[in-house]
């Protein structure tokens, strides 16, 4: 049996862990693409927190899952779930470049022109809505590490679930500071149309090549 010290140590690790969880490459990648529209520290912060959210819920389900049946998730399914990351990083990155560029048709001096625009969505609440489901794909995808883990330290389902709680809480304090301190270079260049755009399609950019990279490997290791 575990004592007190020993649980509270799991518990408090678990939260280092959490916040640590949120620092890593393809999620700093991922909410990269995501606050990289919203010119906002607030709304930023926001996203972030409710990527945590999603990230957590998945996690929940799946170590609810796990720890009922004590099943082990094997690799080539984790492996599956590493390559929806890594396609869902292409497809950010392809919105990042492409979701929001029209090509419109103007006259200037009796000369019909193509001039490149860009469009703020008109939907509230569609950004919100995505850092959810990214965090969630981001969650199913650490789910096979972080129950394997849960199952080899905690010795009932519902020490499992608090442990993932925690551990959760923690990924949503890391990922509210990570979409924060992301967002500040696309505060500090809102003003400059051009600019903030470049950096809006770097991001994607950067995105798209990570998740091709990240697919790469996952398919060298099938």
């Amino acid at each position: 049996m575990f004592n007190v010290e020993t649980i509270l140590g799991l518990l408090f690790l678990g939260f280092l862990l959490g916040i640590a969880h949120a620092f890593e490459a393809d999620h700093m990648i991922a909410i990269s693409s995501l606050v990289a529209r919203t010119k906002n520290i607030k709304k930023s912060s926001l996203l972030g927190a409710i990527w945590g959210v999603g990230h957590t819920t998945m996690l929940l389900i799946v170590g609810i899952a796990v720890l009922a049946t004590k099943a082990v998730i094997s690799q080539n399914i984790a492996l599956s779930f590493e390559f929806i990351v890594g396609l869902m990083l292409v497809v950010l990155g392809l919105s990042n470049i492409f979701g929001f560029k029209h090509l419109h048709k103007h006259v200037h001096s009796a000369r019909e022109h193509l001039h490149l625009h860009f469009h703020k969505s008109s939907h509230k609440h569609r950004h919100e809505i995505k850092s959810l489901a990214v965090g969630m794909v981001h969650g199913l995808a650490g789910s096979a590490a972080l129950t394997l883990l849960v199952l080899a330290t905690v010795e009932s389902i519902y020490q499992g679930i608090f442990y993932i709680l925690v551990f959760g809480f923690g990924s949503v304090l890391g990922m509210f500071i990570v979409s924060s301190l992301i967002s500040l270079p696309f505060m500090a260049i809102k003003k400059f149309e051009k600019i903030s755009n470049g950096l809006e399609t770097f991001a994607g950019a950067v995105s798209i090549i990570f998740g091709l990279i990240v697919m790469a490997k996952v398919y060298g290791s099938l």
